[in-house]
């Protein structure tokens, strides 16, 4: 950390003040996205699972062990990536916005301008790397990159390359090199521990096998073309693991992302640190490592600025999903979270078409549930309606199974929090829930199906759960 301190010492002289001696060369940043996962890697413990190449990247640098998004869903995580602000504070929080949707996309606020702008306005080339998803609430006028490949840029000039790795996306593919065998993974105790939900994520970790594989090429082109030394690698996911309870819900398993950041020549390999970090931190660090000023004080923390004072909390906001109108935001501490449930009186698992369509797990606990064979923490996620708050003491229980906020002993603690989100709210001008937002959406009636429905939803999931690794099949509801 003493090197990187200097050298951004270094580069601000020489963006500020115009030294006369040779110029520092600014890093090339390469930004790698894993859509829709958690810390479900072998270097952060995860068992059944071998993801060689990430596990390098994390011995060669910085792993953090507690990485939060700001929404638990990509298009608005990842427009407060791209901007360093709170999707709220931006308009950009409902995920699936245009006219198709009945909301429209609107143009940053307060002059506020995209990471790649300000790359772009530093000399750098912005390249869209892999899958051209950029998948942001909000409009632009000028081209966010300046091409697919870095390999295009100028000589000797820095480039940003933003990758996005679709593998660990549903449809998960299975890996032939390297199947699982369901009796090595662990599934969390809030799904059915049948046959069909630990193939079901026995196959999303054979999905990211494949997507390390992906990763390992990059950065070996990275040392191939001896650019490894001044690259600065970040590897995140853009929301938590698309099962049940995971992507579009605020527990850890849609929040909870893996951050691995490396830069051979600046950070010291093999650091594992535990401090509350989000990431659009990501952003800001990179804007201050480049000497970017934003007309705005953006909401994030530079990763590697040693004097500031690790942080007690993250926040995070939960808005419609597709047509799935919901609401509800989260503050957590190392210790604790708050929920708060914007919108109670839905429940949780209302209509969303794309989860029915894509989680066999969802389909295997719906049938379980209408049979009366879910056990009590398996339930509860059933329910008909949510609490307005949920306390979570995480520590004692790290699956957030166990609601406290009537506890006594915890009522402290629940005003503490709430005040804090309060003013967290207030600072990024959060507007609640209008009238017309909570009575619109698909129907929220639950359950969605009868059970007859959902069992011949399940059928048609089973021969695509169960197959073989090298099997070619169609998958039942796919519409990509």
């Amino acid at each position: 950390m003493e090197k990187i301190a200097k050298t951004l010492l270094c580069l601000s002289l020489i963006l500020t003040m115009g030294c006369q001696q040779k110029k520092a060369a600014l890093p090339n940043i390469v930004w790698i996205m894993l859509e829709d996962w958690g810390p479900q890697l072998s270097c952060y413990g995860e068992p059944g699972i071998e993801t060689p190449h990430v596990d390098k990247l994390a011995s060669e640098g910085i792993q953090y062990t507690h990485a939060f998004t700001t929404a638990p869903v990509c298009s608005p995580s990842r427009s407060a990536m791209m901007t360093g602000f709170h999707q709220n504070y931006i308009n950009a929080h409902q995920h699936r916005t245009g006219e198709k949707f009945g909301i429209p996309k609107k143009k940053l606020p307060n002059g506020i301008k995209t990471l790649t702008t300000h790359l772009k306005e530093k000399n750098y080339f912005t390249v869209l790397h892999r899958s051209k998803k950029t998948d942001l609430n909000f409009t632009h006028n000028d081209d966010l990159f300046d091409g697919r490949d870095w390999k295009h840029r100028n000589q000797d000039q820095p480039f940003f390359a933003q990758i996005t790795f679709e593998g660990t996306h549903r449809k998960w593919q299975r890996d032939v090199k390297n199947p699982i065998d369901t009796a090595d993974v662990r599934v969390p105790p809030y799904y059915p521990q049948t046959g069909l939900v630990k193939r079901d994520w026995a196959n999303g970790l054979e999905a990211m096998q494949i997507v390390d594989r992906q990763v390992g090429s990059i950065l070996k082109r990275l040392d191939d073309e001896n650019l490894t030394d001044n690259t600065l690698v970040f590897l995140i996911g853009d929301n938590g693991r698309c099962m049940p309870r995971g992507k579009q819900f605020l527990y850890d398993g849609g929040i909870h992302v893996p951050m691995i950041v490396r830069w051979p020549s600046q950070l010291e390999a093999g650091t594992l640190n535990t401090n509350l970090v989000s990431t659009i931190d990501i952003t800001k660090t990179i804007m201050e490592l480049i000497g970017a000023t934003s007309s705005e004080p953006l909401h994030g923390r530079n990763l590697f600025d040693e004097h500031i004072k690790p942080r007690s909390y993250i926040y995070a906001a939960r808005e419609k999903m597709d047509s799935t109108h919901d609401a509800s935001r989260a503050i957590r501490s190392k210790k604790y979270k708050l929920i708060h449930n914007l919108m109670p009186e839905r429940p949780y698992l209302q209509l969303n078409k794309y989860k029915e369509r894509s989680y066999p797990t969802l389909a295997e606990m719906n049938v379980l549930f209408l049979q009366g064979k879910l056990n009590k923490e398996q339930e509860q996620f059933m329910a008909s309606s949510k609490p307005i708050y949920e306390l979570y003491d995480l520590q004692k229980d790290p699956h957030e199974l166990n609601n406290l906020i009537d506890h006594d002993h915890y009522k402290e603690i629940k005003e503490s929090l709430s005040i804090q989100l309060k003013a967290w709210r207030e600072k990024i001008n959060d507007q609640g829930v209008s009238a017309s937002f909570r009575k619109g959406g698909w129907p929220s009636t639950f359950p969605t199906k009868t059970l007859e429905a959902w069992q011949e939803h399940l059928n048609g999931f089973k021969p695509w759960v169960f197959r073989k690794p090298s099997e070619k099949i169609k998958h039942p509801y796919s519409k990509w």
